[in-house]
């Protein structure tokens, strides 16, 4: 970790992070929400992010789309190919965003010695994200598309469909 992180992490007081991403993007952060500020950060005009909610992207992109609401408690954790999450997206409270995962294909290693691997997230538009559910690497979600509460999802989920469960399973396609 570099000094300029432990200092964006540690020394800057939550309500400046709110005031600077106000300004900048027109958007209402908590002050008790722990958002990194840097380059690969963007989020669109009138986001809202609850409090103890933690946005990380130091190891690659994160976008956030124009309208979307973030719950308390969330989780978002980009990887080195990105996470993008759509416009007017609702993400309810606890739910965990994973933009990366472990190597564990080798035996004769711990899986903490083995290569950190990256596939991406990406959240369409209008997507209903319900409390606790957990996003992994690699997903794709279409627009429309609602995800039930505490859903694991891990892979391409097609627009307009209602999915559930862990691992997360089409349940109603909605028309």
């Amino acid at each position: 970790m570099t000094l300029k992180v432990i200092l964006q992490r540690f020394a800057l007081p939550g309500f400046i992070v709110s005031l600077y991403y106000f300004w900048k993007y027109g958007c209402l952060i908590s002050p008790r929400a722990e958002v990194e500020v840097g380059t690969d950060l963007r989020i669109g005009r009138g986001v809202r992010v609850g409090s103890y909610t933690k946005i990380k992207a130091g190891d690659g992109w994160l976008t956030i789309g124009a309208g979307t609401s973030i719950g308390s408690g969330c989780s978002l954790s980009s990887g080195k190919q990105g996470v993008k999450i759509g416009e007017h997206c609702l993400i309810g409270p606890n739910v965990t965003i994973l933009g990366s995962n472990y190597r564990y294909d080798r035996l004769d290693k711990l899986f903490v010695e083995q290569e950190m691997i990256a596939k991406g997230v990406r959240i369409g538009d209008n997507v209903w994200v319900g409390a606790g559910v957990v996003i992994l690497d690699g997903s794709d979600i279409g627009s429309g598309s609602i995800l039930t509460p505490n859903s694991v999802v891990s892979g391409t989920i097609q627009a307009n469909v209602v999915v559930q469960g862990t691992p997360g399973k089409i349940i109603f396609e909605r028309r």
